[in-house]
This record gives structure tokens, sequence and C-alpha cells, in this order.
């Protein structure tokens, strides 16, 4: 899939080389207060003794072609949101406030206006509060009809409540927490795949509304879920399956050391999955790297947690794995 991603525009390879770099010259403008290096699902900062703030920053990417063409505005902004709150989340921190960045040809009030709706609704369902904005206008730059948005989210969290890997043992218990589709990741794959927005409007076999309904689902927002169970000590650590799918996610949870093993097939995966995997003729393997395959959110806990969690769980829960002695995750 690596090979199918690139021919698609996209480099992974090229991009952990461009994060390794940027973490290098992060690390020569940091300040005491910063609590961890560049590269977990959000950057901490040390308020107060106990206290801290934990920022992520990220966008919708290529799903916004997508929108454009359809015309469908309002949801792209949840996507957005869950991007960034979701990553926040992972610590265990509550997210508390967002802001976002409208970039546009051309400035069409009407438009702008449909894609903060969007943000808002998302800024809902996480529990933060909208802070603020900027619109940009880029005559000469971008097409009258092109946008691109990005925005970043805040949280705080207690040190002693932080999630992550040093509070994962071996013989924990991997809870998913399902998708509502594609989420947001793997667009530049799919649009190569259906180039003609024609396509767009049909119904392919297996699914039970157009592929670009399907497609446009917005991103399931985990925050409350997640930050549920943390402030009830109920998991350990937990991954947002984003960019680069289960194999690159998953071990951000988890010590040096220790893997995964996913039990495939313990959750339902929905028939968009299938469509892709037809359309590309691609394993497993490959597919498990790029997309999230049903499971948006990895939950790690305490075995006799299980039962538990998944019975209060607001979106659909399952146990999918283990964690194991060794470094990696396994499908099986």
């Amino acid at each position: 899939m690596s090979g199918a991603y690139r021919d698609a525009g996209v480099d992974i390879e090229a991009g952990a080389e461009a994060v390794s770099l940027i973490a290098d010259l992060a690390a020569a403008v940091r300040r005491p207060e910063m609590a961890e290096d560049v590269g977990g699902f959000a950057g901490l900062f040390r308020i107060s003794e106990g206290r801290l703030l934990a920022a992520a920053t990220d966008g919708v990417g290529t799903k916004l072609e997508i929108a454009r063409e359809l015309g469908t505005l309002n949801t792209v902004g949840i996507d957005l949101v869950a991007m960034c709150a979701d990553d926040v989340v992972c610590t265990g921190a509550e997210p508390l406030f967002f802001l976002d960045y409208i970039a546009v040809g051309k400035v069409v009030p009407e438009l702008v206006a449909a894609l903060v709706e969007g943000v808002a609704e998302g800024c809902r369902r996480a529990g933060c509060a909208l802070l603020g904005g900027e619109t940009a206008e880029h005559p000469g730059v971008m097409p009258a009809d092109q946008f691109d948005l990005a925005g970043f989210c805040v949280g705080v969290v207690d040190e002693a409540d932080l999630l992550g890997p040093d509070r994962v043992r071996v013989g924990d218990r991997l809870v998913g927490l399902a998708s509502s589709g594609l989420h947001a990741n793997g667009y530049s794959l799919v649009r190569k795949l259906f180039p003609d927005p024609a396509a767009w409007r049909d119904t392919p076999d297996g699914l039970d509304r157009t592929l670009g309904e399907t497609l446009l689902e917005p991103c399931a927002i985990y925050a409350p879920d997640v930050l549920g169970l943390a402030r009830a000590g109920s998991i350990r650590a937990s991954a947002h399956i984003t960019g680069g799918g289960f194999f690159e996610n998953i071990p951000r949870a988890l010590p040096t050391g220790l893997g995964a093993a996913i039990t495939r097939g313990s959750w339902p995966e929905p028939p968009i999955f299938s469509l892709l995997a037809a359309a590309l003729g691609a394993g497993d393997h490959d597919l498990f790297a790029t997309f999230n395959m049903g499971i948006g959110m990895v939950l790690v806990i305490d075995p006799a947690e299980v039962e538990g969690v998944l019975e209060r769980c607001i979106h659909p829960a399952f146990e999918i794995g283990t964690v194991m002695e060794g470094a990696g995750v396994r499908i099986g």
C-alpha cells in the first residue's frame, strides 16, 4: 500500500523523515515547561505544579476536494475538530478550546459560514469552546472555489491523570471504538481509485448510500468517551487511529519493547473497506497500514476493566486484542 499511496501522491517515508527533521528543530526552541518531546499525539506544557496543557493541530486533507465537488460543506468542520480534539484526549486531557484557520480563493460568506457551522458542531460534540479563528483570502494563488482548513485544540490535564505508555503492561487488553467510516485519512488514494466525480454520486454494490455520502461521513469524536473513562481510572493509554493506520498509531500508546496482537474479525468492518480492498487488490497488511478499518480509537486497559468499559462506551466498542512482548502490531 505504501507504493499505491505514493503513486497517489502521498509519500509516507518522506513524511516520517520530515517529522524527524522537525523534531530536531523543535528541540532547539524548548522551554522548561515542556513536558515531553515532539512525537506523541499531543504536546504537553506545564502551567503549574501538577497541571499541564495538551495541544494538537491538524487539517482535513484531500477529503475537502470531495466536499467541494459535491457541495457538502457543513460537515468537514466536524472532521477538523475530531482530528485535533481526539489527539488531545489521548493524553487524558479535557479539550478546552479550539481555533480554526480557513483559506479560500475568494471569500463567499455563505461558504465560510457553512464551513464554520461544521466546526461549531464538532466543538459541541467534543465539549470544547470555539474560541476564535482566521479566514484568509488567497486570490491568484488558490482558484476561487478552492478552500483549505486547519485548526488546533488545547486541553488540560492533571499530571497524575496523564494517560500514556508508562502505564501499559503485558497482558493489557485493547478495546477499539468503532469508526464512522474512513474518517479523514486515505483520501488521496481513494480519489485516485475513483477519480470521476460522477462515480461519487452512484451507489456501489454493498453500500446503502452513494459513494460520496459514504466518503463524507464525518469523523466520530471520541473525546467524551475517552475523557469519561480516563476520569474513572479505567484506561491506561489510548491511540487515535489516523494516518498510518494501526501500524503507526497503536505503538505510540505502548512502551518500548511491547507490541499489540490484534484479532481480525473481532469487530464489524464497514462495507467501504471491502470496496476499497477490491479496487486496490490489496492485502490485510496494506489496508491496516493506511485505513482505520472500522476502528477509530484504541484504548489500552486492565483486563479486569474490559466488561465495564464495553458497557460504558458511547460509541460501539469491541475487545480487539492484547498487549504482548515484542515490538510491533500483528494482525491475525
